[in-house]
């Protein structure tokens, strides 16, 4: 038996128990006041009771019992037997028979048929008793003739529901690791990006160079006093690169919400620029990927107003929309003149931006840059996300 499957069958295993119980003890419960001999159907409730508690038990005790359906038809058909001398031959009999047929149907799948055929032919005899011994109305009779299909009929169903519930859990596990191996991959692709964007471009200077190094020994000490001062130099950038992308990875470690980890961004710029920050933020819950990205873009958008602002008062603005969320920084500072196509801002080494409209675009979103000489920046991104992953409740304003 299959994982799936062996869950599907302890789950439905567990569900035909109550309801068993519970159609045979209501039929049984009826009794009392059909019935002059009332302590036969009290002990046909307190039978039927304690087999079901016990059943019940033991498969949260042992869930795997449903990989050994032998014992647990056999065990089933013994209590069967025992509901059928306590009634002697009541609707309780039946009720818990049927129960019976559809338990078989959950462990055993269509394998289950010998057991249905099995329980069929006892009910039919104990209809033929009961039939001669009363002499119902000829309707009554055909009513009563139909009661040993029952036990077939929703063995069937459970065959199906079985059958049907191991497929989807089968199907959700597949779904799962295809989902987790894809962020994986995701996840290589993204560092491998950082580390393209970042140490290799700077370990690529230091290896140009430290090549030049040795003949410009020989030839030109000054420039070879130069190299070297550059080579000590782009290890430690290298270094200091691969620290702050080790660092800016933590956000990776989903112990917090993203608008944690905004507020936590801000305060330590703030902190480390001497500036101001005012943040306003909702409490947005983005996929991971959106989260990582629009952390990236903060970061750069705050380490723009550190090198080019000359600011006074930062606002950060994180809000949920109602197709996605928005992330905005606003800055007081000198301002610039915003070029109508952001490309060109690159062949002005403002690669920040650039990097930052790149990122934005990778999650889905855009990003907007509003800036006039002397009047200050914003720098907002709109990424749209489904409903449900956002909660418009605002958490803090300082």
């Amino acid at each position: 038996m299959s994982a799936g499957r062996e869950i599907a069958a302890a789950a439905l295993g567990r569900a035909v128990l109550i309801a068993r119980a519970a159609a045979t003890m209501s039929a049984a419960a009826a009794g009392l006041l059909l019935v002059e001999d009332r302590s036969r159907v009290v002990a046909v409730l307190v039978l039927v009771a304690a087999a079901t508690v016990a059943q019940l038990g033991a498969l949260a005790r042992w869930p795997g019992l449903v990989a050994r359906p032998a014992a647990v038809v056999a065990a089933d058909f013994v209590l069967v037997f025992a509901v059928l001398v306590v009634s002697r031959g009541g609707i309780a009999y039946f009720c818990f028979a049927a129960g019976a047929g559809a338990l078989a149907g959950v462990v055993l799948g269509m394998r289950a048929l010998p057991v249905w055929v099995a329980h069929a032919a006892v009910s039919f005899t104990v209809t033929a008793e009961v039939l001669r011994r009363s002499a119902p109305p000829a309707d009554i009779a055909a009513f009563v003739v139909a009661f040993p299909m029952a036990g077939a009929l929703a063995g069937l169903g459970a065959v199906v529901a079985t059958t049907a519930l191991a497929r989807h859990l089968e199907l959700s596990t597949h779904l799962l690791v295809q989902a987790q191996r894809t962020a994986a991959a995701s996840e290589r692709a993204r560092l491998a990006r950082e580390l393209h964007d970042s140490v290799a471009k700077t370990l690529r200077g230091v290896s140009l160079a430290a090549l030049a190094l040795p003949a410009s020994l020989r030839r030109q000490p000054a420039l070879a006093e130069h190299l070297a001062g550059t080579v000590a130099a782009g290890a430690t950038a290298a270094a200091r690169q691969a620290r702050e992308l080790l660092e800016e990875m933590r956000f990776d470690v989903t112990d917090r919400s993203f608008t944690a980890a905004v507020d936590e961004v801000c305060r330590a710029w703030g902190a480390a620029a001497g500036l101001p920050v005012r943040a306003e933020l909702d409490t947005v819950e983005p996929p991971v990927m959106v989260c990582y990205e629009l952390t990236r873009i903060l970061r750069e958008a705050l380490a723009n107003v550190a090198r080019h602002a000359h600011a006074r008062r930062v606002v950060v603005r994180l809000a949920a929309t109602r197709r996605g969320v928005l992330l905005e920084v606003t800055d007081d500072g000198v301002g610039f003149t915003v070029p109508t196509d952001l490309s060109r801002l690159q062949s002005a080494s403002h690669f920040g931006i650039v990097g930052m409209a790149e990122r934005a675009r990778m999650v889905g979103g855009r990003l907007r840059l509003e800036s006039v000489p002397g009047a200050g920046s914003t720098v907002s991104v709109h990424v749209p996300i489904g409903a449900g992953l956002v909660d418009r409740r605002p958490v803090s304003a300082r």
